[in-house]
């Protein structure tokens, strides 16, 4: 990196920067200092707030005692936005504590039982609002699917026969929805394999939050679609918070979702298992 850009960041005693793996989204480095290693991360050409409901997630993860990256400092170098994270050692641990950590996660719910959350959902392709809700098929429905929608419309990425069972299974979810009693819990809002870790103590941790309070169920839909989440993880987690009748079929809908959002980003190379999910959805009706 440019050494006039790292002089800048709010770190002493410099010795190496180092590029590693950060996903799909943004530039990612291990930073050395004489004391202490940092994880920096950098999206090239954006406002600092590119990265304000990480932060924010972060900080909510922190006060309901979830083992996360603490954050380190954050802001705008030379019109790149970056957020710097204390480095979180490797190490390896069990599905079980996993399974146990996002149940305790999901016990944290919003004060006042509204749904959504005070900042956006910001991608690199896609940006949700997110704002505050009564019911969860509001913000589901209404804030998310119906603009994951108009986005693959307008980028013409499926038939006019896909977009017809979408509108059916947009109608089954929302009949779906409107029986189940969801209560606004605080989500990861991104919870796949890549998003979580073992520490070198074997607790887990969950990093790059995309936070929003919702249906628990929500989470769990993205654990369930690129796999890394064992037997254990969900037996540990019915154990702590057990989950109500029909959830196997409602967490359908936000498999659904997930790979909606990957279509959007990846294009049609996600066409097969959106339209398999969704042709899954309608034959259990």
């Amino acid at each position: 990196m440019d050494k006039h850009w790292t002089a800048q960041l709010p770190v002493k005693d410099l010795k190496s920067i180092t590029p590693v793996s950060g996903g799909d989204v943004n530039d990612a480095y291990r930073i050395e200092t004489g004391n202490k290693l940092y994880f920096l991360l950098v999206q090239p050409g954006r406002a600092e707030d590119f990265y304000a409901a990480e932060i924010a997630g972060l900080r909510d993860f922190e006060k309901a005692e979830i083992t996360a990256p603490r954050v380190e400092g954050y802001g705008q170098i030379s019109g790149d936005a970056y957020l710097l994270l204390d480095f979180l050692e490797e190490g390896s641990g069990s599905q079980k504590d996993l399974g146990e950590l996002v149940a305790k996660l999901h016990l944290t719910h919003q004060k006042d039982r509204q749904f959504g959350y005070h900042l956006p959902y910001e991608g690199s392709d896609i940006t949700f609002q997110n704002g505050w809700f009564n019911t969860w098929s509001e913000l589901f429905i209404d804030q998310r699917l119906v603009q994951l929608h108009e986005e693959i419309i307008k980028r013409d990425l499926w038939s006019e026969q896909e977009n017809q069972i979408f509108i059916s299974v947009l109608e089954i979810i929302k009949g779906e929805l409107n029986k189940h009693d969801s209560k606004p819990s605080l989500l990861h809002g991104d919870l796949w394999s890549g998003n979580y870790m073992f520490l070198n103590d074997g607790r887990p941790a969950l990093f790059d939050p995309s936070p929003l309070y919702g249906d628990r169920e929500f989470d769990l839909g993205a654990t369930q679609v690129f796999g890394g989440f064992g037997s254990e993880f969900y037996e540990a987690y019915d154990s702590v918070y057990p989950l109500a009748e029909g959830a196997e079929r409602r967490i359908e809908f936000y498999k659904l979702y997930l790979l909606l959002v990957h279509l959007v980003k990846f294009g049609e190379m996600y066409l097969g298992s959106v339209s398999s999910t969704m042709r899954n959805i309608i034959s259990k009706e």
